[in-house]
């Protein structure tokens, strides 16, 4: 039986915090920032914790994550 290979894509993207919940970025910060209030900035600059409904996506491609 081979080993399990870990997605590089997805481990550069997510890691997982101390309890076992997979930590990530938020989206909308690249470009397009004038029109965007400076508390929404901040907010978007902060990290969060992967949603329930992608948890078992993100499971499968980080396995021994």
């Amino acid at each position: 039986m081979p080993k399990i290979k870990t997605s590089r894509s997805a481990a550069k993207r997510f890691s997982v915090t101390g309890s076992g919940k997979f930590k990530r970025r938020r989206q909308n910060l690249r470009h397009i920032l004038t029109k965007k209030a400076a508390g929404r900035k901040m907010r978007l600059g902060q990290a969060t914790v992967v949603d329930s409904a992608n948890l078992k996506a993100v499971r499968r491609l980080l396995p021994n994550g």
